[in-house]
């Protein structure tokens, strides 16, 4: 078979090589598979390293990042149960699949966490700097995508968002509910209950994935899980597929509880936004309900993951503390990045 050498390829190509991709997980033994027909995976490694060595350039080609984002996603989504044919699980121990996610996951965070100094968070006091943070971005000041979503937004491009939005709201909370078995204490029993909050208190209907349900049914659209993937852009693949990363890894942690701790404070600010775009567009409560929970539990959420996990971790760890800090600030930059390449999609959309 002949590849290009180059190290710029065309979308067709990533495309090619996401589908050999997709037909390897279909085997019943991949790792054999790939053993005895070594050439099958010819196209997808050869595009892979390719799309790996771009992560050398400080603005990776878009086409490179979307490329190894859905593949990482794809793996990432067999530690969830999705309630689908078990044959889908085959391989999930894969060992082929362990090393192109380590591949990836490696240069990835490698890129990613160039971005921030981190001998300036060691040197931080870490309960202040989570207290000046939490308070910051509690009641930020309006951001020029929070104003267009909530003052520009179209009833198509609020579709829009919704359909981008489904990928992750789901499933929503799956990734906490991956690190709280352990030994119990107060900081474990909080996150439980956190967890059981967003669960619906064990209830189906008030679980948030089911207000997520609500609001596409609203408008006649796909409820399955991942049925809108495709529009789903590289920057919101990226913010899900660290959110594994650093859920399932236990050495990380503390920069889990630092994102997580973002995410809750955050959350209510960002969703008012969505909530007055919906009211402006004269939606239902269906149609925005989902929007409304969020807004009124994260606060209290925020409050608890602030006074009951975070600071009682800082005592716990304090060599480490400071990855509290550095898992806060990457969750603030992944979740902006998205919101503008949702944002994007949205005008597009219009």
């Amino acid at each position: 078979m002949n590849v290009s050498s180059s190290p710029t390829l065309n979308p067709t190509t990533y495309f090619e090589a996401e589908a050999v991709f997709g037909d390897l997980l279909q085997h019943a033994d991949l790792d054999q598979y790939t053993s005895t027909a070594p050439e099958s995976l010819e196209l997808f490694e050869h595009v892979l390293g390719l799309a790996l060595e771009a992560y050398q350039d400080p603005s990776p080609c878009p086409h490179a990042h979307l490329f190894l984002q859905r593949i990482l996603y794809r793996i990432n989504r067999l530690k969830l149960f999705w309630y689908d044919n078990l044959e889908n699980y085959v391989n999930e121990n894969s060992t082929f699949l362990f090393l192109v996610q380590k591949k990836i996951d490696t240069a990835c965070q490698r890129w990613e966490t160039q971005k921030f100094d981190i001998p300036f968070l060691k040197s931080l006091d870490v309960e202040t700097g989570l207290r000046e943070r939490t308070t910051e971005d509690l009641e930020p000041e309006p951001s020029q995508t929070g104003l267009f979503f909530r003052n520009e937004m179209s009833q198509a491009g609020y579709r829009r968002l919704l359909a981008i939005a489904s990928l992750d709201g789901l499933v929503e909370a799956s990734q906490l509910s991956r690190v709280i078995g352990g030994v119990g204490n107060e900081v474990q029993a909080m996150l439980t209950k956190i967890l059981f909050e967003e669960y619906g208190g064990g209830k189906l209907a008030r679980k948030h994935s089911s207000y997520f349900s609500k609001m596409l049914k609203e408008f006649d659209m796909n409820t399955t899980p991942e049925a809108y993937f495709e529009l789903v852009p590289w920057e919101v693949l990226a913010n899900i597929n660290h959110s594994f990363t650093i859920c399932e890894r236990k050495r990380n942690f503390l920069r889990y509880i630092g994102s997580l701790l973002y995410f809750e404070i955050s959350v209510p600010s960002a969703f008012r936004n969505y909530q007055t775009a919906g009211e402006r567009l004269g939606l239902s409560e269906q149609a925005i309900g989902y929007w409304e929970v969020h807004i009124k539990e994260d606060l209290r959420h925020g409050q608890w993951m602030l006074n009951e996990v975070a600071f009682p971790l800082i005592s716990s760890y304090k060599d480490s503390a400071w990855e509290l800090l550095l898992g806060y600030d990457q969750q603030r930059y992944l979740s902006n990045r998205a919101s503008q390449a949702i944002a994007l999609s949205v005008q597009q959309a219009d």
